[in-house]
Protein backbone atom coordinates (compact mmCIF):
# COMPACT_ATOMS: atom_id res chain seq x y z
CA UNK A 1 0.00 0.00 0.00
CA UNK A 2 1.81 3.49 -1.09
CA UNK A 3 2.12 5.13 2.51
CA UNK A 4 0.85 8.97 2.61
CA UNK A 5 3.10 11.37 3.28
CA UNK A 6 2.98 12.99 6.66
CA UNK A 7 1.37 16.99 5.89
CA UNK A 8 3.04 19.83 7.07
CA UNK A 9 1.08 21.32 9.99
CA UNK A 10 0.32 24.89 7.54
CA UNK A 11 -1.16 22.07 4.99
CA UNK A 12 -3.40 20.63 7.65
CA UNK A 13 -5.80 23.65 8.65
CA UNK A 14 -6.97 25.62 5.57
CA UNK A 15 -8.73 28.84 5.89
CA UNK A 16 -12.73 29.20 5.73
CA UNK A 17 -15.03 30.86 3.67
CA UNK A 18 -18.91 31.01 3.87
CA UNK A 19 -20.52 30.16 0.99
CA UNK A 20 -24.09 30.27 -0.16
CA UNK A 21 -26.54 27.72 -0.01
CA UNK A 22 -27.44 25.23 -2.57
CA UNK A 23 -30.01 26.14 -4.58
CA UNK A 24 -33.05 24.07 -7.18
CA UNK A 25 -32.95 24.15 -10.04
CA UNK A 26 -34.47 21.48 -13.28
CA UNK A 27 -32.32 20.55 -16.52
CA UNK A 28 -33.37 18.28 -19.08
CA UNK A 29 -30.59 15.83 -19.80
CA UNK A 30 -31.12 13.55 -23.01
CA UNK A 31 -35.09 12.86 -23.05
CA UNK A 32 -35.54 12.87 -19.36
CA UNK A 33 -35.35 15.44 -16.99
CA UNK A 34 -33.13 15.74 -14.23
CA UNK A 35 -34.35 17.68 -10.92
CA UNK A 36 -31.45 19.28 -9.37
CA UNK A 37 -32.33 19.69 -6.19
CA UNK A 38 -30.54 21.08 -2.91
CA UNK A 39 -27.82 18.85 -2.09
CA UNK A 40 -28.01 19.85 1.91
CA UNK A 41 -30.96 22.20 2.25
CA UNK A 42 -28.88 25.44 2.84
CA UNK A 43 -26.61 26.18 5.37
CA UNK A 44 -22.75 27.38 5.10
CA UNK A 45 -19.60 25.16 4.79
CA UNK A 46 -16.33 25.82 5.73
CA UNK A 47 -14.43 26.65 2.29
CA UNK A 48 -10.70 28.00 1.55
CA UNK A 49 -9.46 29.86 -1.54
CA UNK A 50 -9.62 26.86 -3.41
CA UNK A 51 -13.44 25.78 -1.95
CA UNK A 52 -11.66 23.43 0.02
CA UNK A 53 -13.14 21.79 4.01
CA UNK A 54 -10.93 22.87 6.49
CA UNK A 55 -10.05 20.22 8.99
CA UNK A 56 -11.68 20.56 12.39
CA UNK A 57 -10.44 23.94 13.69
CA UNK A 58 -8.75 24.10 17.17
CA UNK A 59 -11.18 25.43 20.08
CA UNK A 60 -8.36 28.22 21.15
CA UNK A 61 -6.90 29.10 17.20
CA UNK A 62 -10.68 29.83 15.38
CA UNK A 63 -10.15 30.55 11.72
CA UNK A 64 -9.21 33.98 10.61
CA UNK A 65 -12.24 35.15 9.02
CA UNK A 66 -12.41 35.58 5.10
CA UNK A 67 -14.71 37.43 2.58
CA UNK A 68 -17.81 35.62 1.81
CA UNK A 69 -17.30 34.30 -1.98
CA UNK A 70 -20.76 33.31 -4.06
CA UNK A 71 -20.59 30.73 -6.99
CA UNK A 72 -23.18 29.88 -9.66
CA UNK A 73 -25.56 27.42 -9.98
CA UNK A 74 -23.06 24.35 -11.28
CA UNK A 75 -23.83 23.34 -14.85
CA UNK A 76 -24.26 19.17 -15.62
CA UNK A 77 -21.25 17.30 -16.12
CA UNK A 78 -20.22 17.08 -19.67
CA UNK A 79 -19.09 13.35 -20.16
CA UNK A 80 -19.65 10.57 -23.04
CA UNK A 81 -21.70 9.04 -22.48
CA UNK A 82 -23.76 11.93 -20.72
CA UNK A 83 -24.56 11.40 -16.99
CA UNK A 84 -28.20 10.64 -16.82
CA UNK A 85 -29.45 13.08 -13.87
CA UNK A 86 -27.98 14.99 -11.77
CA UNK A 87 -28.08 18.26 -8.75
CA UNK A 88 -27.14 20.97 -9.05
CA UNK A 89 -25.26 23.15 -6.37
CA UNK A 90 -23.45 26.50 -5.58
CA UNK A 91 -19.78 25.95 -4.77
CA UNK A 92 -16.45 25.79 -6.19
CA UNK A 93 -16.77 22.22 -7.19
CA UNK A 94 -13.48 19.96 -6.74
CA UNK A 95 -9.79 20.06 -8.58
CA UNK A 96 -6.83 17.85 -7.97
CA UNK A 97 -4.21 18.92 -6.15
CA UNK A 98 -1.32 16.86 -5.54
CA UNK A 99 -1.70 16.39 -2.08
CA UNK A 100 -4.93 14.96 -2.17
CA UNK A 101 -6.21 11.26 -1.11
CA UNK A 102 -8.26 8.71 -3.03
CA UNK A 103 -9.21 6.16 0.01
CA UNK A 104 -11.85 3.64 0.28
CA UNK A 105 -14.39 2.48 2.42
CA UNK A 106 -14.43 -1.36 1.30
CA UNK A 107 -11.17 -3.55 0.33
CA UNK A 108 -13.00 -4.44 -3.10
CA UNK A 109 -12.56 -1.02 -4.01
CA UNK A 110 -8.95 -0.74 -4.31
CA UNK A 111 -8.39 -1.32 -7.74
CA UNK A 112 -11.27 1.55 -8.83
CA UNK A 113 -9.20 3.86 -6.07
CA UNK A 114 -5.45 2.62 -7.63
CA UNK A 115 -6.56 3.00 -10.78
CA UNK A 116 -8.43 6.72 -10.36
CA UNK A 117 -5.64 8.24 -8.02
CA UNK A 118 -2.79 7.32 -10.90
CA UNK A 119 -4.56 8.78 -13.80
CA UNK A 120 -5.70 11.45 -11.73
CA UNK A 121 -2.05 12.38 -10.15
CA UNK A 122 -3.65 11.65 -6.58
CA UNK A 123 -1.99 10.06 -3.61
CA UNK A 124 -3.78 6.27 -3.03
CA UNK A 125 -4.36 5.67 0.55
CA UNK A 126 -6.21 2.62 0.63
CA UNK A 127 -9.06 2.11 3.78
CA UNK A 128 -9.57 5.52 5.79
CA UNK A 129 -11.65 6.22 7.91
CA UNK A 130 -10.64 10.12 9.01
CA UNK A 131 -12.06 13.23 6.38
CA UNK A 132 -9.64 15.42 4.35
CA UNK A 133 -9.96 18.73 2.60
CA UNK A 134 -9.81 17.22 -0.99
CA UNK A 135 -9.93 13.44 -0.51
CA UNK A 136 -11.87 11.25 -3.19
CA UNK A 137 -13.64 8.75 -1.27
CA UNK A 138 -15.34 5.39 -3.05
CA UNK A 139 -17.78 3.43 -1.34
CA UNK A 140 -19.72 0.31 -1.76
CA UNK A 141 -23.73 0.86 -0.78
CA UNK A 142 -27.18 2.43 -1.66
CA UNK A 143 -28.72 2.89 -5.09
CA UNK A 144 -31.26 0.74 -6.08
CA UNK A 145 -29.81 -2.58 -7.02
CA UNK A 146 -28.39 -2.03 -10.11
CA UNK A 147 -24.81 -2.57 -9.79
CA UNK A 148 -24.11 -0.23 -12.27
CA UNK A 149 -25.54 2.91 -10.80
CA UNK A 150 -23.53 5.21 -8.90
CA UNK A 151 -23.88 8.42 -7.09
CA UNK A 152 -21.65 11.14 -7.00
CA UNK A 153 -21.05 13.85 -4.61
CA UNK A 154 -18.85 17.14 -4.61
CA UNK A 155 -19.21 18.72 -2.05
CA UNK A 156 -17.24 21.07 0.75
CA UNK A 157 -14.46 20.44 -1.24
CA UNK A 158 -14.40 16.78 -1.33
CA UNK A 159 -15.64 13.70 -3.96
CA UNK A 160 -17.72 10.70 -2.72
CA UNK A 161 -18.53 7.85 -4.95
CA UNK A 162 -20.47 5.12 -4.02
CA UNK A 163 -22.75 2.69 -5.70
CA UNK A 164 -24.18 -0.88 -4.74
CA UNK A 165 -21.46 -3.21 -6.85
CA UNK A 166 -18.20 -2.33 -7.56
CA UNK A 167 -18.95 -1.75 -11.50
CA UNK A 168 -20.90 1.28 -10.20
CA UNK A 169 -18.32 2.74 -8.48
CA UNK A 170 -15.62 2.37 -11.44
CA UNK A 171 -18.35 4.34 -13.29
CA UNK A 172 -18.23 7.18 -11.22
CA UNK A 173 -14.39 7.55 -11.33
CA UNK A 174 -14.94 7.43 -14.95
CA UNK A 175 -16.89 10.81 -14.59
CA UNK A 176 -14.52 12.07 -12.30
CA UNK A 177 -11.86 10.98 -14.52
CA UNK A 178 -13.54 12.68 -17.66
CA UNK A 179 -15.05 15.92 -16.11
CA UNK A 180 -11.51 16.48 -14.61
CA UNK A 181 -10.05 15.93 -18.44
CA UNK A 182 -12.48 18.12 -19.94
CA UNK A 183 -12.40 21.36 -17.88
CA UNK A 184 -10.57 21.20 -15.02
CA UNK A 185 -13.15 20.87 -12.45
CA UNK A 186 -15.29 18.35 -11.09
CA UNK A 187 -18.69 20.38 -10.83
CA UNK A 188 -20.64 21.10 -7.34
CA UNK A 189 -23.34 19.20 -7.25
CA UNK A 190 -24.55 15.52 -7.07
CA UNK A 191 -24.97 12.91 -10.42
CA UNK A 192 -27.24 10.27 -9.94
CA UNK A 193 -26.44 7.54 -13.24
CA UNK A 194 -26.98 4.26 -14.68
CA UNK A 195 -26.79 2.76 -17.74
CA UNK A 196 -30.48 1.60 -19.70
CA UNK A 197 -29.35 -1.21 -21.75
CA UNK A 198 -27.06 -3.58 -19.17
CA UNK A 199 -25.10 -5.08 -22.33
CA UNK A 200 -22.66 -2.09 -24.14
CA UNK A 201 -20.43 -3.70 -26.80
CA UNK A 202 -17.76 -3.56 -29.16
CA UNK A 203 -17.01 -6.99 -31.13
CA UNK A 204 -13.23 -7.41 -33.28
CA UNK A 205 -12.44 -9.36 -35.57
CA UNK A 206 -8.88 -10.79 -35.10
CA UNK A 207 -9.53 -14.32 -37.08
CA UNK A 208 -8.97 -12.03 -40.74
CA UNK A 209 -6.70 -9.50 -39.50
CA UNK A 210 -4.38 -9.96 -36.57
CA UNK A 211 -4.43 -7.31 -33.61
CA UNK A 212 -1.61 -6.31 -31.42
CA UNK A 213 -1.97 -7.24 -27.49
CA UNK A 214 -0.88 -3.35 -26.69
CA UNK A 215 -3.94 -2.19 -29.65
CA UNK A 216 -6.69 -4.16 -27.90
CA UNK A 217 -4.86 -3.27 -24.87
CA UNK A 218 -5.72 0.50 -25.76
CA UNK A 219 -9.20 -0.56 -27.09
CA UNK A 220 -10.01 -1.57 -23.54
CA UNK A 221 -8.95 1.23 -21.57
CA UNK A 222 -11.08 3.66 -24.32
CA UNK A 223 -14.11 1.44 -23.90
CA UNK A 224 -13.66 1.39 -19.79
CA UNK A 225 -13.54 5.07 -20.13
CA UNK A 226 -16.91 5.05 -22.02
CA UNK A 227 -18.19 2.57 -19.84
CA UNK A 228 -18.70 -0.33 -22.39
CA UNK A 229 -18.87 -3.53 -20.46
CA UNK A 230 -18.72 -6.09 -23.16
CA UNK A 231 -15.57 -6.71 -25.77
CA UNK A 232 -16.42 -9.73 -28.55
CA UNK A 233 -13.39 -11.32 -29.88
CA UNK A 234 -14.43 -13.11 -33.08
CA UNK A 235 -10.90 -15.45 -33.26
CA UNK A 236 -11.86 -18.14 -35.29
CA UNK A 237 -13.06 -17.96 -39.20
CA UNK A 238 -11.95 -19.27 -42.95
CA UNK A 239 -8.72 -17.01 -42.89
CA UNK A 240 -6.97 -18.09 -39.68
CA UNK A 241 -7.23 -19.26 -36.00
CA UNK A 242 -6.03 -16.77 -33.63
CA UNK A 243 -5.42 -18.07 -30.34
CA UNK A 244 -2.32 -20.55 -29.15
CA UNK A 245 -4.20 -24.44 -28.48
CA UNK A 246 -3.43 -27.16 -26.22
CA UNK A 247 -6.20 -29.46 -27.53
CA UNK A 248 -5.87 -28.49 -31.23
CA UNK A 249 -2.08 -26.95 -31.71
CA UNK A 250 -2.64 -28.08 -35.28
CA UNK A 251 -4.85 -25.44 -36.19
CA UNK A 252 -3.48 -22.71 -34.87
CA UNK A 253 -2.38 -19.78 -37.14
CA UNK A 254 0.91 -18.81 -37.51
CA UNK A 255 0.18 -14.90 -36.20
CA UNK A 256 -1.55 -15.62 -33.27
CA UNK A 257 -2.04 -14.51 -29.72
CA UNK A 258 -0.46 -16.90 -26.61
CA UNK A 259 -3.10 -17.70 -24.21
CA UNK A 260 -0.61 -15.87 -21.55
CA UNK A 261 -1.67 -12.44 -24.23
CA UNK A 262 -5.01 -13.44 -23.94
CA UNK A 263 -4.72 -13.80 -19.98
CA UNK A 264 -2.90 -9.86 -19.71
CA UNK A 265 -5.94 -9.33 -22.37
CA UNK A 266 -8.85 -10.57 -19.71
CA UNK A 267 -7.28 -9.33 -17.14
CA UNK A 268 -7.15 -5.64 -18.31
CA UNK A 269 -10.69 -6.17 -19.58
CA UNK A 270 -11.89 -7.41 -15.94
CA UNK A 271 -10.07 -4.41 -14.20
CA UNK A 272 -12.05 -2.38 -15.97
CA UNK A 273 -15.61 -4.43 -15.49
CA UNK A 274 -15.33 -5.57 -19.36
CA UNK A 275 -16.73 -9.16 -20.19
CA UNK A 276 -14.54 -10.47 -23.19
CA UNK A 277 -17.33 -12.69 -24.96
CA UNK A 278 -15.17 -15.42 -27.21
CA UNK A 279 -16.63 -16.58 -30.07
CA UNK A 280 -15.41 -19.34 -32.19
CA UNK A 281 -18.22 -19.84 -34.78
CA UNK A 282 -19.25 -22.82 -35.87
CA UNK A 283 -20.63 -24.92 -37.93
CA UNK A 284 -19.81 -21.93 -40.91
CA UNK A 285 -16.85 -20.05 -40.88
CA UNK A 286 -14.31 -23.15 -40.08
CA UNK A 287 -12.10 -23.01 -42.44
CA UNK A 288 -8.91 -22.50 -40.51
CA UNK A 289 -9.52 -25.22 -38.32
CA UNK A 290 -10.76 -27.26 -41.53
CA UNK A 291 -7.31 -26.65 -43.06
CA UNK A 292 -5.59 -29.13 -40.52
CA UNK A 293 -8.76 -31.34 -40.63
CA UNK A 294 -9.88 -31.94 -44.47
CA UNK A 295 -11.45 -35.38 -43.84
CA UNK A 296 -14.18 -33.09 -41.84
CA UNK A 297 -14.75 -30.89 -44.62
CA UNK A 298 -18.32 -30.53 -45.76
CA UNK A 299 -18.52 -32.07 -49.23
CA UNK A 300 -21.89 -32.20 -51.36
CA UNK A 301 -23.45 -35.12 -53.98
CA UNK A 302 -20.63 -34.48 -56.55
CA UNK A 303 -17.56 -34.25 -53.58
CA UNK A 304 -16.70 -30.53 -54.03
CA UNK A 305 -16.02 -29.11 -50.91
CA UNK A 306 -18.51 -26.38 -49.06
CA UNK A 307 -16.14 -23.37 -47.90
CA UNK A 308 -15.95 -22.99 -44.72
CA UNK A 309 -18.38 -25.83 -43.82
CA UNK A 310 -17.49 -28.45 -41.67
CA UNK A 311 -19.85 -32.06 -41.88
CA UNK A 312 -22.16 -32.47 -38.70
CA UNK A 313 -22.91 -35.72 -39.87
CA UNK A 314 -19.49 -37.14 -38.45
CA UNK A 315 -19.25 -37.62 -34.62
CA UNK A 316 -15.99 -36.49 -35.23
CA UNK A 317 -16.69 -33.15 -36.05
CA UNK A 318 -19.09 -32.38 -32.78
CA UNK A 319 -15.93 -34.04 -31.25
CA UNK A 320 -13.47 -31.65 -32.36
CA UNK A 321 -15.22 -28.39 -31.93
CA UNK A 322 -16.35 -29.41 -27.85
CA UNK A 323 -12.89 -29.48 -27.55
CA UNK A 324 -11.94 -26.32 -28.42
CA UNK A 325 -15.43 -24.67 -26.75
CA UNK A 326 -14.24 -26.71 -23.36
CA UNK A 327 -10.61 -25.88 -23.77
CA UNK A 328 -11.49 -21.81 -24.21
CA UNK A 329 -13.87 -21.71 -21.37
CA UNK A 330 -10.94 -22.19 -18.68
CA UNK A 331 -9.31 -18.96 -20.77
CA UNK A 332 -12.58 -16.78 -21.22
CA UNK A 333 -13.75 -16.44 -17.88
CA UNK A 334 -16.77 -14.16 -18.13
CA UNK A 335 -20.05 -15.26 -17.95
CA UNK A 336 -20.95 -14.65 -21.87
CA UNK A 337 -20.20 -16.53 -25.00
CA UNK A 338 -21.16 -16.57 -28.69
CA UNK A 339 -21.59 -19.75 -30.79
CA UNK A 340 -21.73 -18.29 -34.00
CA UNK A 341 -24.06 -20.26 -35.92
CA UNK A 342 -24.50 -18.07 -39.15
CA UNK A 343 -24.09 -18.80 -42.72
CA UNK A 344 -23.87 -22.62 -42.91
CA UNK A 345 -23.68 -23.41 -46.79
CA UNK A 346 -25.71 -26.33 -46.84
CA UNK A 347 -28.55 -24.41 -45.94
CA UNK A 348 -27.56 -22.00 -48.69
CA UNK A 349 -28.56 -24.07 -51.35
CA UNK A 350 -31.98 -24.42 -53.14
CA UNK A 351 -32.78 -28.30 -52.07
CA UNK A 352 -30.00 -29.10 -49.14
CA UNK A 353 -31.47 -32.69 -48.83
CA UNK A 354 -30.44 -33.54 -52.20
CA UNK A 355 -26.74 -31.66 -52.25
CA UNK A 356 -25.76 -32.83 -49.20
CA UNK A 357 -27.32 -36.85 -49.16
CA UNK A 358 -24.84 -37.13 -45.82
CA UNK A 359 -26.49 -34.83 -43.65
CA UNK A 360 -30.02 -35.61 -44.73
CA UNK A 361 -29.33 -39.11 -43.54
CA UNK A 362 -27.94 -38.07 -40.22
CA UNK A 363 -31.06 -36.15 -39.79
CA UNK A 364 -33.68 -38.91 -40.33
CA UNK A 365 -31.48 -41.20 -38.35
CA UNK A 366 -31.66 -38.53 -35.52
CA UNK A 367 -35.21 -37.01 -35.95
CA UNK A 368 -37.27 -39.18 -37.82
CA UNK A 369 -38.47 -39.39 -41.29
CA UNK A 370 -39.18 -35.71 -41.46
CA UNK A 371 -35.88 -34.79 -40.37
CA UNK A 372 -34.02 -32.38 -42.45
CA UNK A 373 -30.68 -30.51 -43.02
CA UNK A 374 -32.04 -27.55 -41.22
CA UNK A 375 -33.36 -29.82 -38.11
CA UNK A 376 -29.52 -31.48 -37.81
CA UNK A 377 -28.26 -27.71 -37.94
CA UNK A 378 -30.31 -26.46 -35.06
CA UNK A 379 -29.29 -29.66 -33.43
CA UNK A 380 -25.66 -29.28 -33.76
CA UNK A 381 -26.26 -25.65 -32.33
CA UNK A 382 -28.12 -26.95 -29.43
CA UNK A 383 -25.60 -29.28 -28.44
CA UNK A 384 -22.93 -27.14 -28.82
CA UNK A 385 -24.86 -24.63 -25.86
CA UNK A 386 -25.08 -27.70 -24.19
CA UNK A 387 -21.26 -27.75 -23.99
CA UNK A 388 -20.95 -24.69 -23.06
CA UNK A 389 -24.03 -24.22 -20.51
CA UNK A 390 -22.36 -27.24 -19.10
CA UNK A 391 -19.55 -23.70 -17.65
CA UNK A 392 -22.16 -21.16 -16.49
CA UNK A 393 -22.21 -19.19 -19.64
CA UNK A 394 -25.00 -17.36 -21.21
CA UNK A 395 -25.04 -17.82 -25.11
CA UNK A 396 -26.14 -16.10 -27.94
CA UNK A 397 -25.94 -17.13 -31.57
CA UNK A 398 -26.44 -14.96 -34.70
CA UNK A 399 -29.96 -14.57 -35.98
CA UNK A 400 -29.41 -16.70 -39.18
CA UNK A 401 -28.65 -19.31 -36.94
CA UNK A 402 -31.83 -19.54 -36.41
CA UNK A 403 -34.81 -21.76 -38.77
CA UNK A 404 -38.05 -21.39 -39.25
CA UNK A 405 -40.63 -23.87 -40.09
CA UNK A 406 -37.84 -26.43 -38.54
CA UNK A 407 -39.53 -29.44 -35.95
CA UNK A 408 -35.98 -29.18 -33.56
CA UNK A 409 -36.20 -25.86 -31.73
CA UNK A 410 -33.05 -23.90 -30.59
CA UNK A 411 -33.05 -23.67 -27.59
CA UNK A 412 -34.68 -21.29 -24.92
CA UNK A 413 -31.73 -19.94 -23.22
CA UNK A 414 -29.79 -19.05 -26.40
CA UNK A 415 -30.17 -15.30 -27.19
CA UNK A 416 -30.88 -13.39 -31.05
CA UNK A 417 -27.30 -11.17 -32.07
CA UNK A 418 -29.47 -9.67 -34.55
CA UNK A 419 -27.11 -8.53 -37.61
CA UNK A 420 -28.91 -8.32 -41.19
CA UNK A 421 -31.73 -9.12 -42.70
CA UNK A 422 -30.40 -10.36 -46.46
CA UNK A 423 -29.92 -13.90 -45.36
CA UNK A 424 -31.91 -16.55 -46.92
CA UNK A 425 -35.57 -16.91 -45.48
CA UNK A 426 -34.80 -13.18 -43.02
CA UNK A 427 -36.89 -13.40 -40.44
CA UNK A 428 -38.09 -9.73 -38.93
CA UNK A 429 -36.62 -8.95 -35.69
CA UNK A 430 -40.56 -9.11 -33.73
CA UNK A 431 -40.85 -12.59 -35.02
CA UNK A 432 -37.67 -13.70 -32.20
CA UNK A 433 -38.85 -10.69 -30.10
CA UNK A 434 -42.41 -12.06 -29.82
CA UNK A 435 -41.22 -15.69 -29.31
CA UNK A 436 -39.76 -14.74 -25.93
CA UNK A 437 -36.17 -14.29 -26.92
CA UNK A 438 -33.73 -11.78 -25.73
CA UNK A 439 -32.33 -9.74 -28.99
CA UNK A 440 -29.01 -8.32 -29.18
CA UNK A 441 -28.46 -5.03 -31.34
CA UNK A 442 -25.83 -5.62 -33.86
CA UNK A 443 -27.54 -4.10 -36.86
CA UNK A 444 -25.30 -3.98 -39.78
CA UNK A 445 -26.88 -0.73 -41.25
CA UNK A 446 -25.38 1.47 -38.42
CA UNK A 447 -23.03 -0.85 -36.38
CA UNK A 448 -20.43 -2.85 -38.97
CA UNK A 449 -17.30 -1.25 -39.64
CA UNK A 450 -16.13 -3.48 -42.44
CA UNK A 451 -12.85 -2.93 -43.77
CA UNK A 452 -12.65 -2.73 -47.32
CA UNK A 453 -16.76 -1.85 -47.81
CA UNK A 454 -17.36 -4.52 -49.62
CA UNK A 455 -21.07 -5.63 -51.15
CA UNK A 456 -23.33 -2.96 -49.72
CA UNK A 457 -21.00 -2.05 -46.48
CA UNK A 458 -20.21 1.69 -45.93
CA UNK A 459 -18.31 2.91 -42.82
CA UNK A 460 -20.61 3.83 -40.59
CA UNK A 461 -20.36 7.46 -39.16
CA UNK A 462 -20.79 8.64 -35.52
CA UNK A 463 -23.22 11.27 -36.82
CA UNK A 464 -25.71 8.65 -38.29
CA UNK A 465 -25.91 6.47 -35.39
CA UNK A 466 -26.26 9.64 -32.60
CA UNK A 467 -29.15 10.72 -34.88
CA UNK A 468 -31.28 8.28 -36.30
CA UNK A 469 -30.15 4.72 -34.17
CA UNK A 470 -31.30 3.22 -30.80
CA UNK A 471 -31.74 -0.39 -29.08
CA UNK A 472 -34.85 -0.98 -30.82
CA UNK A 473 -33.56 -0.28 -34.42
CA UNK A 474 -32.96 -3.88 -34.80
CA UNK A 475 -32.87 -4.54 -38.32
CA UNK A 476 -32.70 -1.17 -41.64
CA UNK A 477 -33.48 2.11 -40.13
CA UNK A 478 -36.99 0.83 -37.81
CA UNK A 479 -37.40 0.22 -34.68
CA UNK A 480 -39.38 -2.43 -33.52
CA UNK A 481 -42.98 -1.30 -30.86
CA UNK A 482 -41.42 0.11 -27.78
CA UNK A 483 -43.15 -3.01 -25.76
CA UNK A 484 -40.39 -5.00 -26.80
CA UNK A 485 -37.80 -2.79 -24.89
CA UNK A 486 -37.11 -4.81 -22.10
CA UNK A 487 -36.13 -8.02 -24.04
CA UNK A 488 -33.12 -6.27 -26.03
CA UNK A 489 -30.52 -6.26 -23.15
CA UNK A 490 -28.33 -3.75 -25.62
CA UNK A 491 -26.21 -4.33 -28.32
CA UNK A 492 -22.61 -4.11 -30.03
CA UNK A 493 -20.56 -2.04 -32.75
CA UNK A 494 -18.71 -4.45 -34.16
CA UNK A 495 -15.04 -4.30 -36.77
CA UNK A 496 -15.15 -6.96 -39.27
CA UNK A 497 -11.76 -7.15 -41.43
CA UNK A 498 -13.02 -8.69 -44.62
CA UNK A 499 -10.23 -6.97 -46.54
CA UNK A 500 -7.69 -6.96 -43.43
CA UNK A 501 -5.39 -4.90 -45.45
CA UNK A 502 -7.69 -1.82 -46.34
CA UNK A 503 -6.92 0.13 -42.83
CA UNK A 504 -4.04 -0.19 -40.38
CA UNK A 505 -4.38 -0.76 -37.03
CA UNK A 506 -4.20 2.79 -36.65
CA UNK A 507 -6.85 3.88 -39.12
CA UNK A 508 -9.33 1.52 -37.61
CA UNK A 509 -9.17 3.19 -33.84
CA UNK A 510 -9.69 6.53 -35.71
CA UNK A 511 -12.31 4.98 -37.69
CA UNK A 512 -14.39 3.88 -35.08
CA UNK A 513 -13.19 6.69 -32.48
CA UNK A 514 -16.56 9.18 -32.81
CA UNK A 515 -19.00 5.30 -33.84
CA UNK A 516 -18.16 4.27 -30.65
CA UNK A 517 -19.04 6.87 -28.49
CA UNK A 518 -22.07 7.68 -30.17
CA UNK A 519 -23.14 3.82 -29.45
CA UNK A 520 -22.91 4.03 -26.01
CA UNK A 521 -24.43 7.03 -25.33
CA UNK A 522 -27.12 5.74 -27.27
CA UNK A 523 -26.61 2.39 -24.91
CA UNK A 524 -26.72 4.28 -21.70
CA UNK A 525 -29.66 6.39 -22.62
CA UNK A 526 -31.19 5.73 -25.83
CA UNK A 527 -33.80 8.80 -26.12
CA UNK A 528 -32.87 11.76 -28.18
CA UNK A 529 -29.58 13.20 -26.76
CA UNK A 530 -29.54 17.01 -24.97
CA UNK A 531 -26.36 17.84 -27.31
CA UNK A 532 -26.43 18.89 -30.81
CA UNK A 533 -24.34 16.40 -33.10
CA UNK A 534 -21.88 19.18 -33.57
CA UNK A 535 -21.40 19.54 -29.57
CA UNK A 536 -21.23 16.07 -29.02
CA UNK A 537 -18.10 15.87 -31.48
CA UNK A 538 -16.47 19.08 -29.97
CA UNK A 539 -17.01 17.39 -26.59
CA UNK A 540 -15.61 13.95 -28.03
CA UNK A 541 -12.31 16.10 -29.24
CA UNK A 542 -12.20 17.73 -25.87
CA UNK A 543 -12.22 14.58 -23.79
CA UNK A 544 -9.72 12.96 -26.04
Amino acid sequence: MTQHRRRAPAQQVRKRAVVAAAVVGTVALGTGVGVWASSDGGGTEGQSSSGRVAGSASATSPASPTPSRSYPLSRPPRTIPAVRSATAARGPGWKPQKADRVVIGDGELADEGRLIAGELGLTYAGRQDDVRAGDVRLALGGGDGNQESYTMTVRGGRVDISGPGEAGVFYGTRTLKQEVHGGGTAPEGVVRDEPAKPVRGFMLDIARKPFSESWMEDRIRELGDLKFNELGLHFSDDQAFRIESSTHPEIVSRDHLTKAQVRRIVGLANSRHITVVPEIDSPGHLGAVLAAHPELQLRNASGVATKGAIDISKPASAKLVDDLLNEYAGLFTGGQWHLGGDEYQALTVKDPQASYPQLAAAARKKYGSGGTVADLTTGWLDDRAATVRAHGRTMRAWNDGFYRGTSVQAAKDLQVAYWTGKEIGARQPVEYLSAGRKVLNYNDEFLYYVLGQPQTFVYPTGQRIYQQWNPRVLRGTTAVPAGYDGQIPGGSFAVWCDFPDAQTQAQVAAGIRLPLRATVQKLWDPGTPALSWTDFRKLANRLG
